[in-house]
This record gives structure tokens, C-alpha cells and sequence, in this order.
């Protein structure tokens, strides 16, 4: 999905245009998500950009999509961008030694 958002439609509510917005993007990652993954992929990553404008739009997490959103929409933008592409994600195994735990011992004390 590469598309610019504008937040001001004449005769709808602003609140409620970046609500749909929030909602449109969260239900193309659903639907990306549901696809079959291809042979020796683990799961979905997403690469996304936002910004202002597609030329300054920078590469953000996918959870802080919503958060840059709410944050144009306080400081009375117009418009943004947003960019989501699917990527294959493969999980990395643990290398022997790298457990989050480090003493069991600690635990039962």
C-alpha cells in the first residue's frame, strides 16, 4: 500500500476521517497477513514509511503508524503518506548460551 491521506473532507468530520484512515490500514495488514506464506518463510514483516509527503516519508515501525497519524492530525496537517509493504520475515535460531534466563538458581531463591 503506497498512499497519501488527506485528513480534511468537505462535509465529514476530521476525527472521524482519521479514524476510517487508522481502519483502512489496519485491515490491509490483516489481509496481508492472511496469505499463505511461501516456502521457508516463518511470518509477514512490514516495511513502512511515513510522512508528510512521499519524498520526506521515513522509515517507521509498524506499530507507530497510528501514533504518527494522531501526531499530524493534532499539528493540523492536511495530508500524509503511508507506505506498507509485506516482507518475509525468517526467524532467527537462538544461538547455544543465548537464553533470556541466565541462573535458574536466581528463581527459586
Amino acid at each position: 500500500m503506497k498512499k497519501t491521506f488527506k485528513l480534511h473532507v468537505e462535509g465529514k468530520n476530521s476525527d472521524r476521517v482519521l479514524e476510517a484512515i487508522k481502519h483502512e490500514v489496519r485491515k490491509y495488514v490483516k489481509r496481508e497477513r492472511r496469505k499463505t506464506l511461501p516456502k521457508g518463510v516463518d511470518y509477514w514483516a512490514f516495511d513502512c514509511k511515513f510522512g508528510v509527503t512521499a519524498d520526506v516519508a521515513e522509515v517507521v515501525r509498524l506499530g507507530e503508524l497510528t501514533k504518527k497519524m494522531d501526531e499530524v492530525a493534532v499539528a493540523g496537517g492536511d495530508s500524509f503518506y503511508v507506505e506498507i509493504l509485506a516482507a518475509h520475515g525468517i526467524r532467527k535460531p537462538r544461538e547455544a548460551g543465548d537464553d533470556s534466563i541466565d541462573d535458574d538458581e536466581d528463581l527459586n531463591d
